[in-house]
């Protein structure tokens, strides 16, 4: 069995995409899931599946949360192996003095990646922000909503991916392991 993490974008955010993750979990079992387990209220659930890939996994969960509770919302999959090498490949992770600062982007696609180039001209230092093959990540030293590059990432130029601070970027890998 593979581990994965499906991480969904804007869900539970004001009134909007309400999802309660007990539901979350109950769809996941119905897909076929095992080993389920949600983390936070925003989104965030680990799986195991005998295969298929993150991509395949995504559609099949987006598909069902439209089908059965009416919530559009795009969902990224990774393995947990892929999750790992993500944490270990940021520049930015091991220094943060403060985790809800940083913010790690999530793709389904890498390329989708490369739209967040357009984020180097709103940085003010020492906000820095780095993309790498996997995800990309941007320290946000002011806050999250306090800085233009911080904004822009949660709003128009960050609709291909979704995000999560460090700190439950941190969460997830250990739920990873734990469900391994």
């Amino acid at each position: 069995m593979t581990t994965f993490i499906a991480l969904l974008r804007g869900i539970n955010v004001g009134k909007a995409n309400r999802v309660p993750m007990a539901e979350l979990r109950a769809l996941l079992s119905r897909l076929g899931y095992a080993g389920v387990a949600t983390l936070l209220n925003s989104g965030n659930a680990v799986f195991q599946a005998p295969g298929g890939t993150p991509v395949a996994h995504a559609e099949a969960i987006a598909r069902a949360l439209a089908g059965q509770m009416q919530v559009e919302v795009p969902v990224i999959v990774v393995t947990a192996q892929e999750l790992a090498s993500i944490v270990a490949a940021c520049p930015l992770g091991a220094g943060t003095a403060d985790p809800s600062r940083l913010l790690v982007a999530f793709a389904q696609n890498a390329r989708a990646l490369v739209t967040l180039e357009a984020l180097r001209s709103l940085l003010v230092p020492p906000e820095r922000r780095e993309i790498g093959p996997q995800a990309a990540d941007l320290y946000c030293a002011g806050g999250i909503l306090e800085g233009r590059a911080g904004k822009a990432l949660l709003g128009r130029a960050g609709q291909a991916v979704t995000t999560r601070n460090w700190a439950t970027v941190c969460k997830l890998q250990a739920l990873a392991i734990v469900s391994t």
